[in-house]
């Protein structure tokens, strides 16, 4: 049993096939933790089978589909608890996923966040792509993690097997300090989906937090269960709230010319998307850019908010000082483990 409060909660719109396939390994192995569904208007039967087959499960029903961000926020102001796990619906978790996060995030009041070891639920050697064993960004906010970089997704064999500091936990399995979710006022709701969790622990950092991997903790997850990987609104959504991330959190002397070069290898990768045939998602980087600039004001209110709160220093601890882009598809490093040059504090 579990001494302080955890609630499992997963976000749910439109999964019933994952609530039926994951959600009893969820039961099994979360004795002590409270498991609660929180549901963004789903039009299939998802809270009609949750409520005939789950009753001992707690469903929260938002009032409208607003994507991850704003779909947990409103969720976790109804949650009584000392630390959220926050859980997608298309995870498969093991016998013991709690307790070793939990002991680590005990022990030290100053650890915002935690994410376990996450493997592949269809290619169970292989790392999963969307947190690996923890994450990182680069000078440019490109992220990439232990275990993947890019596309490029390594077999698991024990090398990330230590606890560690990293920049990043993954939402699809991110285990959150109630108190420190908040006092940075949780996750930014113009996110929609995409990023909001990287967003969400640089600002932690930037006020005290670190953020950490346990992989004596070990969940497997489908990945794209949602909005496929190949979709074009995911390419507008990751491009977007990749430059709002950037501007609203790092403190580099130029930021604008650092977001202008950004913001120029944005153009290359979507003169690749075309020349590929990908049109769709061509347009997605330029509507993704678009919708930057209009929020930009919107964003250097948050910015400059986010510097007036107590205890603001701007953690740069664990960036890569240098571009991964370069790295990986000029200089060929695949591997976490090849990569060396991070900021140390």
């Amino acid at each position: 049993m579990l001494n302080d409060k955890v609630a499992v909660v997963i976000l749910n719109w439109n999964g019933r096939v994952f609530l039926e396939k994951f959600l009893p390994s969820v039961i099994e192995h979360s004795s002590g933790a409270q498991i609660i569904v929180a549901d963004n208007q789903s039009s299939d039967d998802s809270i009609i089978f949750l409520n005939e087959h789950y009753p001992q499960v707690r469903v929260i029903i938002n009032p409208s589909n607003d994507g991850f961000s704003k779909g947990y926020n409103l969720a976790l102001k109804q949650v009584q608890a000392s630390y959220y796990v926050l859980l997608n619906s298309d995870v498969e978790v093991t016998e013991n996923w709690i307790q070793p996060i939990l002991e680590l995030m005990r022990s030290d009041d100053s650890i915002g966040a935690c994410q376990p070891k996450i493997l592949d639920y269809n290619h169970k050697s292989l790392f999963e792509y969307a947190g690996a064993s923890g994450g990182f960004i680069d000078k440019y906010g490109y992220p990439f993690c232990r275990g993947r970089i890019f596309n490029v997704l390594e077999s698991d064999k024990g090398q990330y097997d230590f606890t560690t500091e990293v920049f990043w936990a993954t939402g699809a399995c991110m285990f959150v300090r109630a108190e420190a979710f908040w006092k940075v006022n949780g996750f930014d709701d113009d996110y929609f989906a995409h990023m909001e969790e990287i967003d969400l622990c640089w600002r932690m950092k930037n006020i005290g937090y670190r953020v950490f991997v346990e992989p004596k903790s070990t969940v497997y997850h489908v990945g794209g269960g949602t909005l496929n990987k190949l979709s074009p609104r995911k390419t507008f959504l990751n491009f977007r709230n990749n430059l709002i991330t950037l501007t609203k959190n790092s403190n580099a002397p130029l930021l604008f010319l650092k977001v202008f070069y950004r913001m120029l290898l944005d153009g290359v990768a979507a003169i690749k998307f075309l020349l590929e045939g990908h049109g769709a998602h061509f347009f997605a980087v330029i509507k993704a850019h678009g919708s930057y600039y209009l929020l930009l004001n919107s964003t250097l209110k948050k910015r400059k908010a986010m510097k007036a709160m107590p205890g603001f220093r701007n953690s740069t601890k664990g960036v890569y000082r240098k571009n991964i882009v370069f790295s990986h598809f000029i200089k060929g490093k695949n591997y976490f483990t090849e990569l060396s040059d991070f900021n140390e504090s």
